[in-house]
């Protein structure tokens, strides 16, 4: 598998369950200005996935207040999300998440990100794009291993910090840790700081 890392985004156009329920061609490229979060799950109406998707839904302000927008993918139609939207959260549903569901039934979109496997369904493919439209960060799980919102929210802080600051973002760098990253005595710090 390559990486798509520092590359552009592969583009599509498919069509999505919203916020509000309505169906919609969402075109990928039409996000730029913003930061995505585009991350592919397997199926709806399994096991962990709900968990993902209502995990990333209850964090969707923590979100827009970093200018960012969230969409989640799988093979499955549009009828099959509006569906799960549709079922009660006790009933296996995911209730109303407020972030496009898109449809990518030809498999197109999982092929073009490379986290189709078997020619079946997406592995738990996450990846962070910037304004610009390139990729700056991504993580691939293997179907039963869940994802850490905090940990994507992280990433955001992360590169927002670079972009807007021109410096490094060490290991377990959170937001306000930027005084401790300034300087040559600001690193040594913070390494002394965060060792084991």
């Amino acid at each position: 598998m390559s990486t798509l890392i520092t590359k552009e985004a592969p583009d599509f156009t498919a069509t999505a369950v919203m916020g509000d329920n309505t169906f919609e061609d969402i075109t990928l490229s039409s996000y730029r200005e913003k930061y995505v979060v585009l991350f592919f799950y397997p199926l709806d109406f399994t096991f962990v996935c709900p968990s993902e998707i209502i995990a990333y839904n209850k964090a969707i302000e923590s979100f827009k207040s970093r200018n960012t927008e969230l969409i989640g993918v799988s093979i499955d139609s549009h009828f099959s999300h509006w569906a799960w939207k549709n079922t009660a959260v006790n009933n296996g549903g995911i209730g109303q998440i407020q972030y496009p569901l898109v449809a990518d039934i030809t498999k197109n979109i999982s092929r073009d990100y490379e986290v189709l496997i078997n020619d079946a369904v997406a592995l738990r493919g996450l990846f962070l794009i910037d304004k610009e439209g390139i990729i700056r960060h991504a993580t691939i799980n293997d179907l039963p291993l869940g994802r850490n919102v905090d940990e994507t929210l992280r990433m955001i802080d992360a590169l927002q910090h670079t972009e807007e600051h021109g410096e490094v973002c060490p290991a377990n760098w959170t937001k306000g840790d930027e005084a401790m990253v300034d300087t040559a005595d600001g690193v040594a710090t913070y390494l002394s700081k965060h060792a084991s």
